[in-house]
């Protein structure tokens, strides 16, 4: 189990996050949502152990997280955060590599990242500068050193800030579906997501925050109603409702098998 306790957050007497609760365990996905400046990403930033909370822990085999060394830490979750700078002229393949363990033997390491590129449809880009890539390719890219990361470790959970930030549709898609196939395969995965949508689509209990407070959690067809998405955004919507002109949603869109 890997989990948040009553976590407040403050910078300089204000508070970012205030008394929220998160549990995330193997097989499950947990999707964070809300309004810009909610606390989703200062929320990830503490279960990863980036950000030290001023109230409240965090808890990762009942044991608070900053009882963990870091090499042991990174054996157990693997950050994807919201936005990477890469300054020097890496390839693809180096920068997927930063995601293999010491442990994992050089010719193995070799193979999941190979794996992980063929992964996020990139399978061909190894010997590309990152540099030149577009946006999305670079999400993607990062998203398979998120993967060799996990695959290298034990019994990893996923922590995903914005995972489909900058991608069309089917690489929306496609990182979903390798979302829940980590979940699938044991592990955990906690996303923060903006898209209603994808976040009623992928997840098994979303967590809604407002102001720092965690407003409503559970399954999605329990959490996502008018009123959620007033209180949330201020915007008055109706679910399952059906707008005028065309529309499309990504439940109903499949990626070839």
């Amino acid at each position: 189990m890997y989990a948040a306790r009553a976590i407040r957050y403050e910078v300089r007497g204000r508070a970012i996050l205030d008394g929220v609760d998160l549990r995330l365990t193997p097989g499950k996905i947990v999707a964070v949502v809300g309004p810009n400046g909610a606390g989703k990403s200062t929320l990830l930033k503490i279960m990863a152990g980036e950000r030290r909370a001023t109230g409240g822990n965090v808890l990762l085999d009942d044991r608070d997280l900053t009882e963990w060394k870091p090499a042991d830490l990174a054996r157990r979750r693997a950050v994807l955060p919201q936005s990477i700078e890469v300054v020097f002229p890496f390839l693809v393949s180096e920068v997927v590599a930063l995601g293999s363990s010491q442990r994992v033997p050089r010719s193995e390491a070799a193979a999941l990242v190979s794996r992980a590129l063929s992964a996020v449809d990139l399978a061909d880009f190894g010997r590309r500068v990152y540099g030149t890539l577009s946006g999305g390719e670079q999400q993607r890219v990062q998203f398979a050193r998120v993967l060799v990361q996990a695959w290298s470790g034990e019994g990893a959970y996923l922590l995903l800030d914005e995972p489909n930030a900058s991608l069309d549709l089917s690489h929306q898609l496609l990182i979903l579906r390798l979302a829940r196939t980590h979940a699938e395969s044991g592990g955990g995965v906690l996303m923060v997501l903006h898209d209603l949508n994808l976040a009623a689509m992928v997840a098994d209990e979303l967590i809604a925050l407002k102001d720092g407070c965690r407003i409503a959690a559970g399954p999605p067809e329990h959490v996502i109603t008018d009123q959620l998405i007033a209180a949330l955004y201020g915007v008055h919507a109706s679910v399952r409702g059906v707008p005028d002109g065309p529309f499309i949603l990504p439940q109903t869109a499949r990626l070839p098998a």
